[in-house]
């Protein structure tokens, strides 16, 4: 079976990368309850709310402003996200990710092709928003699919790869310091979860992530922790046992005579949204589990640094 699903999603997961509107539902799911309009614009933040956790951190006495950036797995968490940020922390939200892109992409004043528009470059939209946290969410972009990265792959060479993406992380760092002024913006550096393909880039990309965090006094959130088995971090694994809260909220537990839920579809190692894959990147429009427990961890860390 590892076989099969894998050849299919190199090339429709990797390389278009974003959920899209289903004509129905995936068949180990419930139906998905009816959603406002799921606009294809990276800023939209129409509401696609999960269901109450009785265990969500308690309101802080600061209602924070987020900035969400990423590439195509911000683009399918970026409704719930939301909707997690305004109902736990009251948060003010604004989403601009692109599926494809790498973090080369927004940034401002490099001269490369990019994915991003100016207006939503990273630096861009801090001046305009002024947020308190940045939260960055970037699988890598191993394969070359955006032209900012000049052609360098992982598989090509390493150590280039690495270098570079380590540059492209001190840049953004600097621009969205820079641009946050007096109110320099915390940036939250979202860790990823196993990658079956390559799990050693995976853990040296989180590895970077970490430092990179600590040498700005910045935040980290564990996503790839809550899609990954307890006691294997860096093992790709396409069902996970329930968790408690998906106990509690049996719609997010898919397969409950197992006592598993789906975190990937058969044909897509990299997403976690439950819909098919389209060439028009969406948010993701149907209820998926992995997407949920990634956007409650960084919402988690937004929590508890605000409280």
């Amino acid at each position: 079976m590892r076989k099969r699903w894998m050849v299919g999603a190199l090339v429709a997961g990797l390389l278009l990368g974003a959920c899209g509107d289903p004509s129905s539902g995936p068949e180990a799911s419930p139906p998905a309850r009816a959603t406002p309009e799921t606009s294809a614009s990276p800023s939209s933040t129409t509401r696609q709310r999960p269901a109450a956790s009785p265990t969500a951190p308690a309101a802080p006495a600061k209602a924070p402003t987020v900035l969400y950036l990423g590439d195509s797995l911000a683009m399918e968490n970026q409704k719930v996200l939301g909707d997690l940020l305004r109902d736990q922390l009251d948060a003010r939200y604004t989403s601009a990710p692109y599926s494809g892109t790498t973090l080369c992409d927004y940034l401002e004043g490099t001269g490369a092709d990019s994915l991003v528009p100016p207006a939503d470059k990273a630096a861009a939209r801090v001046r305009s928003l002024q947020p308190d946290y940045v939260v960055l969410q970037f699988w890598g972009n191993a394969w070359g699919y955006t032209p900012c990265m000049d052609g360098i792959t992982y598989d090509k060479s390493k150590s280039t790869y690495f270098k570079r993406y380590e540059a492209d992380m001190q840049q953004l760092t600097d621009q969205i310091a820079e641009a946050g002024g007096a109110k320099r913006p915390r940036i939250v550096w979202v860790l990823q979860g196993p990658d079956p393909i390559t799990p050693d880039r995976i853990h040296d990309v989180n590895a970077m992530y970490e430092l990179r965090a600590r040498a700005s006094g910045d935040l980290l959130a564990d996503a790839g922790k809550t899609v990954s088995p307890a006691s294997a971090r860096e093992t790709w694994v396409q069902y996970l046992p329930c968790t408690s809260y998906e106990h509690e909220n049996p719609v997010y537990c898919t397969q409950q005579a197992r006592d598993r839920t789906a975190l990937h579809r058969d044909d897509d190692y990299l997403h976690f949204c439950l819909a098919p894959t389209t060439s028009t990147p969406k948010p993701c429009a149907v209820r998926s589990p992995g997407i949920v427990r990634i956007t409650r961890a960084i919402t988690r860390v937004i929590a508890d640094h605000v409280s």
